[in-house]
């Protein structure tokens, strides 16, 4: 089973971007947690971009090439009808992940284009969160 993690602005940054919210952890950090806990059986594809239309060409590929997308949009998630649009598009289980519970914060967070177009969301968990929603694909796919 192949698992697309996508990545989108500023989390390349985390361990020192605001550790308060974000927590300590690496995104390189995340990733080998994920792979550890998604073990060998599982193929995982973990990338970041700082771009909207990288991202969306990202999701595009999963739709073609992965049997399951774990997405988190970051800022895109509430400002991207472009992401939105290609996540409605590919066919793929799809479960959207946030490491702080974005109703908590700020109103403009509080708004999200993922959300209406994937199975699961999983926000507040910190890097657990990640692990989870790996969970959550294989169960989904029984793989």
């Amino acid at each position: 089973m192949r698992i697309d993690i996508l990545n989108g602005p500023n989390l390349n940054l985390l361990g020192t971007r605001e550790p308060e919210i974000y927590g300590s952890m690496t995104l390189a950090e995340i990733a080998e947690m994920v792979k550890e806990h998604a073990g060998e059986s599982h193929q995982i594809i973990f990338e970041q971009t700082n771009s909207e239309g990288t991202l969306v060409d990202l999701i595009q590929r999963a739709g073609r090439e992965a049997d399951g997308l774990i997405l988190n949009a970051a800022s895109y998630t509430h400002t991207s009808i472009a992401v939105h649009d290609a996540l409605k598009a590919v066919a793929v289980p799809k479960v959207e992940v946030h490491l702080s519970n974005p109703l908590a914060r700020e109103e403009f967070r509080h708004h999200s284009y993922v959300s209406p177009v994937v199975n699961v969301v999983i926000a507040g968990a910190g890097p657990e969160g990640y692990r989870l929603a790996v969970t959550a694909l294989i169960n989904m796919t029984g793989s």
